[in-house]
């Protein structure tokens, strides 16, 4: 492997890492603004501003009208199971369950994304390797799961949630699939920023006649801190990742497996941040489980990547 080619690759690791840190916060955000807002509505407005955030850093209006115009039923597309269809399940599922258990089992979306690129993509094949994590990894939601229900702590919702969170998961591995056999000439920017949008206002026009919609906006600080950064964090994170979707070379499974950080730094964010929250044996070991999975289908990537800082350092 020559130079360019690994400086490729390690540049494409850290945009993934610089995604997946930003991720990892939402779990957070999304907790306290459920608190004031019902779940449909706040996750319509906070990708509508996203996507208007996008549309003003690419600044370019016309050829980002004319890409609509050109790609709209692709986009429609994407903002329907991007936007929609994942992030309607995800805000669901987090008003049934606490924020960390949601980090740990979104943050199982890359082995499910293994699954759905192995259907849907010749060169993506689940490996020996990939195959024991996702198992792994599946081991570590039963762990969590059994520590709820051992400690009297799990309903009838926070099980649908769970269920729900897995579906998410399934849809997240379908759209990084679309995006990336898609050969369609659209910018990045553009595509993300459009679905965002649309997605957005659509998740707000299906919340009105299921919702209660707030009869005013008298919300405290706490509430619009986390409508900001989340939009924020959307608008920079998926920016980030269809441009790298789109890197000729960058596979979907190599690309999903960097989410192992989502999980364990979701999860400590939760515990420290918001009330009621707090680690037990079950979710440590559960987190670390589902890591230690993450981490050994990406053993590769890492290696590649930090291989070359561990040889410098002398026993």
């Amino acid at each position: 492997m020559n130079q360019q080619t690994k400086s490729f690759i390690h540049s494409s690791a850290f945009m993934a890492i610089i995604a997946c840190l930003l991720w990892s916060t939402a779990f957070v955000g999304v907790k306290i603004g459920l608190n004031y807002m019902s779940p449909l509505l706040f996750a319509g407005l906070r990708f509508s501003i996203a996507g208007i955030l996008i549309l003003l850093f690419y600044g370019k209006f016309r050829a980002y009208f004319q890409a609509i115009k050109t790609h709209f039923w692709y986009i429609l597309l994407i903002a329907f199971l991007q936007t929609v269809l994942m992030y309607g399940l995800f805000y669901t599922a987090m008003n049934m369950v606490p924020g960390s258990m949601g980090a740990m089992i979104n943050g199982t979306g890359p082995l499910f994304a293994a699954i759905v690129a192995h259907l849907f993509i010749k060169d993506d094949k689940i490996t020996w390797r990939s195959g024991g994590s996702i198992m792994l990894g599946i081991v570590g939601i039963v762990i969590i799961n059994i520590g709820r229900q051992t400690g009297g702590n799990a309903g009838g919702l926070e099980i649908i949630g769970v269920l729900l969170l897995i579906a998410n998961n399934l849809v997240s591995g379908l759209y990084n699939v679309i995006v990336k056999k898609s050969r369609r000439n659209i910018s990045m920017l553009a595509l993300s920023s459009a679905s965002l949008l649309i997605g957005g206002i659509v998740l707000i026009l299906i919340s009105i006649p299921f919702e209660t919609v707030p009869a005013n906006l008298n919300f405290p600080l706490e509430f619009w801190l986390a409508l900001g950064w989340l939009s924020f964090l959307s608008a920079a994170a998926f920016a980030l990742w269809f441009t790298l979707l789109k890197r000729p070379g960058v596979k979907v499974s190599y690309l999903n497996s960097w989410k192992f950080i989502i999980p364990v730094f979701g999860a400590i964010l939760s515990w420290l941040i918001l009330p009621d929250e707090y680690p037990d044996i079950y979710s440590i070991s559960g987190v670390i489980i589902i890591g230690a999975s993450l981490l050994w289908m990406n053993n590769e990537a890492l290696k590649d990547m930090f291989g070359k800082w561990l040889a410098k350092i002398k026993p």
